[in-house]
């Protein structure tokens, strides 16, 4: 039977949640701290080996517990001038979700 690796990015706001419903489905899974993006905000990189037959399970419960979320955020640093502070608008930005990679396995080893 083949094997895949799911690499999936997700927010850190996610990952608990993320791993504990792997877990409970039957999934294995290893957690990575990561920094990511332009906001650099915490993300975690979630690695899943399973069978083929089972990546859509995976993928499905990935969507259910990741989630987009709306953030406002300020492009850039306040601008000082002498005797004045510029303070640019907020910008909206859509930050969570997950970005995920689904990768052939060629060996799998396990002690």
């Amino acid at each position: 039977m083949a094997m895949k690796l799911l690499v999936s990015i997700v927010h850190s706001d996610d990952a608990d949640g993320l791993t504990g419903a792997l877990r409970d489905g039957g999934f294995s899974s290893t957690k990575i701290s990561t920094t990511g993006g332009f906001l650099r905000e915490g993300n975690a990189t979630i690695l899943i080996g399973t069978d083929e037959t089972d990546v859509q399970n995976v993928l499905d419960i990935i969507k259910r517990n990741c989630h987009t979320r709306t953030l406002y955020v300020n492009p850039l640093p306040p601008v000082m001038e002498p005797g004045e502070l510029y303070m640019p608008n907020p910008v909206e930005v859509q930050v969570g979700g997950a970005v995920i990679f689904v990768l052939d396995v060629e060996r799998h080893i396990k002690f």
